[in-house]
């Protein structure tokens, strides 16, 4: 039976990309219990484990005996393919396997940083910066008319000046997805919408339509503000988790720079290689 499993990659260091290891065996297990052999290469209790601590939560579920056999199996066919070949591995595969040991020691190595304990004092100082200092923030509801040219948006402003209803000229004159419902677009709060869309909005008082286009990527708009509201903040308990995942990434950082302001860490001067060289990987096949 042969797992599939992804990629480490090349430099994972927050928590949620931390492998979970199992918990310790009991001290009278030997690790080092040869379970297999092939042509002289010894596949030990300890090989198995390792392997197991590479697999997604997702194998919590599979019964022990099939999750046992499969990577003991899995580990057998690996090494008869690798000794399928007398030719010396790649200078690619080579790469990979110093990556491969760099990134599990420093994935070892940071553990203590990413999982050490963050005191609650911590977090809830971080939420009251966050969401209880300052004002509470606002959500929109608002409609526009999204035309192509900005003559266009000026005629309908005129229209509108004029006294026509702003509904029925966004199902008759828009050309977005949301003119055929008058042009609603519903609520929303700051970074759902394209900055100067969301400039414009924020700029109008409830009940009034913008006196000039406003243009965006998408073509040229004419807003209507319908109403606002204030968003109450989510509760502590709702955002604690997130908050301690960002301090501890904040922790790593740091720890991160002080090992690099301790260290000899030279870098060579890029500027003359083409970047796109990255993707050429003809140059490690050899």
């Amino acid at each position: 039976m042969l797992f599939s499993r992804p990629l480490h990659p090349v430099f994972s260091l927050v928590a949620a990309g931390f492998l979970a290891f199992p918990a310790a065996a009991q001290e009278s297990t030997d690790v080092d219990q040869v379970l297999a052999e092939v042509n002289g290469v010894k596949i030990t209790l300890g090989h198995v484990i390792a392997q197991r601590s590479t697999l997604p939560q997702q194998y919590d579920q599979v019964d022990s005996k099939i999750l046992f056999d499969g990577l003991l199996e899995q580990l057998i066919q690996q090494t008869l393919l690798m000794q399928s070949v007398d030719a010396e591995p790649s200078k690619l595969i080579n790469l990979l396997i110093e990556n491969e040991r760099r990134g599990m020691i420093a994935n070892q190595n940071s553990r203590d940083v990413l999982l050490a304990p963050i005191a609650p004092a911590e977090v809830e100082a971080v939420y009251n910066e966050r969401y209880q200092s300052g004002p509470k923030a606002e959500e929109y509801n608002a409609a526009h008319i999204l035309v192509e040219q900005e003559d266009e948006a000026k005629a309908i402003i005129a229209e509108l000046d004029g006294g026509a209803d702003f509904a029925a000229l966004a199902q008759e004159k828009s050309i977005g997805p949301s003119g055929k419902s008058g042009g609603e677009l519903g609520w929303f709060g700051a970074g759902a919408m394209v900055e100067p869309f969301f400039n414009g909005v924020t700029a109008l008082d409830v009940g009034s339509y913008t006196v000039a286009p406003i243009k965006t990527d998408f073509g040229w708009h004419v807003i209507l503000l319908k109403e606002t509201r204030e968003v109450e903040p989510p509760k502590l308990e709702e955002v604690a988790p997130a908050i301690e995942e960002e301090l501890r990434t904040l922790a790593l950082e740091a720890y991160l720079t002080e090992l690099e302001s301790k260290a000899d860490v030279t870098r060579a001067d890029t500027t003359e290689l083409d970047p796109s060289v990255v993707n050429n990987f003809d140059l490690l096949e050899n």
